[in-house]
């Protein structure tokens, strides 16, 4: 098949988004005509505002870019209708249909997991949190449902057994740029059958809370630590420890059996911090505490030598 350059909108606007777009850049041969994300946001204590990922990435390329509060203008159809292909990846608003409609061969999603499993925001996370131990990327033909079109292309992805938030998401924006790129030539060249999702299969990936990172010394060590790498670096697991407030960047669990309350600190070393749960013992490896960087529990517990180790 002789390979055929493509006029592209994209949009989107995180890290993984803009990830993505550097790869279209860089490594294949089609054209960026546009791209799309969204409006400037104030953010952090001073509420300054803040561009996003691809809002940086497509100004030092000096590509043609818009932050429409709503793709729901006559323009963006106009502007849409003279490309070949829209690919949307994270962008965060609704694409209606005369969008969907308006380029040549439509639009077409980038989705961190292996469709119909983690439909949503935060495909990511839910699959760390859940032990999953593969995930993956899935291209998909867009329609006006969440995540709920027909699959393209997929590649899988392993989860190790220390993936963090972080690491597997560096990993999937990786695979995901060249899942796209090998499937973009053969998509506009009718050679890919779109194939339907099945709906019995389906699982939803809601959006991570601040709220749902406080841990709950109560569940079993595995869980929390699970939490505590799908959390890590946003929004940081979250924990009250001896009435001392603390974020939780890294932890192990231990073979240990107790029969101390859940929560309960059981043994502090420079190895960590040891805490009881509701099934096994959790070693907290890297913490923070409220408006300091993170450190070694071993450098926690030399800045805080009081810090009691109320069971033996």
């Amino acid at each position: 098949m002789s390979q055929r350059t493509l006029r592209l909108a994209f949009a989107g606007t995180p890290e993984f988004a803009a990830a993505i777009l550097w790869a279209l850049i860089e490594e294949s041969p089609h054209e960026i005509a546009v791209v799309y994300t969204q409006p400037d946001r104030p953010a952090g204590r001073g509420r300054r505002l803040r561009i996003s990922p691809v809002k940086a990435l497509a100004t030092s390329r000096a590509l043609p870019l818009y932050q429409p509060k709503t793709l729901r203008e006559k323009v963006i159809e106009e502007q849409l209708a003279a490309l070949d292909l829209m690919v949307v990846v994270a962008y965060g608003l609704i694409v209606p249909r005369p969008v969907l409609d308006a380029p040549q061969h439509g639009c077409i999603n980038v989705h961190a997991s292996l469709l119909p499993r983690w439909r949503g925001a935060a495909p990511i996370q839910r699959a760390i949190l859940a032990g999953d131990t593969e995930t993956g990327i899935t291209i998909m033909q867009m329609d006006e449902e969440l995540d709920t079109g027909p699959i393209l292309a997929q590649a899988r992805v392993a989860i190790r057994p220390y993936d963090t938030g972080k690491s597997l998401h560096d990993r999937l924006a990786q695979r995901a740029a060249e899942c796209l790129i090998r499937t973009l030539d053969h998509y506009a060249a009718g050679a890919i059958r779109p194939m339907p999702q099945d709906e019995r299969l389906a699982t939803y990936a809601n959006k991570i809370t601040q709220s749902e990172a406080e841990l709950d010394w109560a569940q079993p060590a595995a869980e929390i630590e699970r939490m505590i790498r799908a959390f890590n670096p946003k929004p940081v697991a979250h924990t009250t420890l001896n009435t001392l407030d603390l974020r939780v960047w890294e932890a192990t669990t231990l073979d240990k059996t107790h029969k101390l309350p859940p929560g309960t600190v059981i043994g502090t070393s420079m190895a960590g911090i040891d805490v009881a749960a509701g099934d096994g013992v959790v070693r907290l490896v890297t913490v923070q505490v409220p408006g300091k960087r993170p450190i070694s529990a071993r450098d926690f517990l030399n800045g805080h030598p009081d810090f009691a180790t109320p069971a033996r």
